[in-house]
């Protein structure tokens, strides 16, 4: 249930490991990074606790809960027209001195969030299929390096709607491929995968499973219904890729719920948007 973490998702695990791990001149020189959403958050919350001078640069196409939420964390947010034109600033804002925190691709980032598969094994150590959205791939890495080492058994299913489909498509190709991603589910929507996370999906995943956007709002009413819990599309496509297998009577499938950052009028604008009719 990361969607109760700091900030509403698993971002800030590593997010902290990351900012710990700068040296002071870094930390003086002040940070950066980009994100749609949830990284965010987190940079934002991060330099508010550790008192570091932080700009996040984020696509106007970000929700806007999101953007408000970083800004009162602290952070200064500049918003681009693209996510091309997001990566450049940030890009630019580096080159002029600041530290930059990556939203997966950083050993110390897929590290933070390896410290959730230690909380998962502790919890529940008889688990035998885990289902782990895919962004640009460094929370399933983490998670999923973590539990490899725990208990190598373990089936490691990853999760992508069919409009983010970094990973799917990466893995196709067999190489790391750029990707206009175009899900409602935004905080999945990464133009690449690292070549980490690539490398890990290639050695690890049973399989990277695809549901649409509908079938991923369709299991958050659900969740919200039988669970009492909201979370993002990102999280409640887990539930819709589940479902879409078989298993043995003494299977403990785990759903990782990695954020809840929606609101109730942007999961209204999600019916509107799916459910036209």
């Amino acid at each position: 249930l990361e969607l109760f973490q700091a900030t509403g998702s698993f971002k800030p695990r590593g997010t902290f490991n990351q900012a710990l791990g700068l040296t002071d001149s870094q930390r003086a020189s002040g940070v950066v990074a980009f994100s749609g959403g949830n990284f965010a958050r987190a940079v934002g919350y991060a330099g508010g606790v550790l008192g570091l001078d932080t700009v996040v640069v984020m696509p106007e196409a970000a929700p806007q809960s999101s953007i408000d939420a970083t800004r009162e964390f602290g952070a200064t947010v500049e918003v681009t027209p693209s996510v091309a034109a997001m990566i450049d600033r940030a890009g630019q804002l580096e080159a002029a001195g600041r530290a930059s925190l990556h939203p997966f691709d950083h050993p110390r980032m897929v590290a933070g969030n390896a410290s959730m598969g230690l909380e998962l094994y502790e919890q529940a150590p008889d688990a035998t299929h885990v289902f782990i959205s895919i962004g640009g791939g460094g929370f399933i890495t983490g998670v999923g390096s973590a539990l490899r080492l725990l208990n190598p058994a373990i089936k490691l299913f990853g999760v992508e709607t069919h409009g983010s489909a970094t990973m799917s498509t990466s893995l196709q190709a067999g190489e790391v491929v750029d990707y206009q991603p175009t899900s409602k589910a935004s905080t999945l929507n990464a133009p690449f995968v690292s070549q980490g996370a690539l490398e890990f999906a290639q050695a690890n995943l049973e399989d990277v499973l695809l549901a649409s956007d509908a079938d991923a709002l369709r299991a958050l009413s659900e969740l919200a219904d039988t669970a009492k819990i909201v979370p993002e599309l990102a999280a409640a496509v887990t539930l819709a890729a589940a479902r879409q297998l078989t298993y043995p009577p003494d299977a403990h499938v785990v759903l990782v719920m990695c954020g809840g950052n929606i609101s109730l009028s942007e999961i209204a604008q999600l019916h509107r948007d799916l459910n036209p009719s």
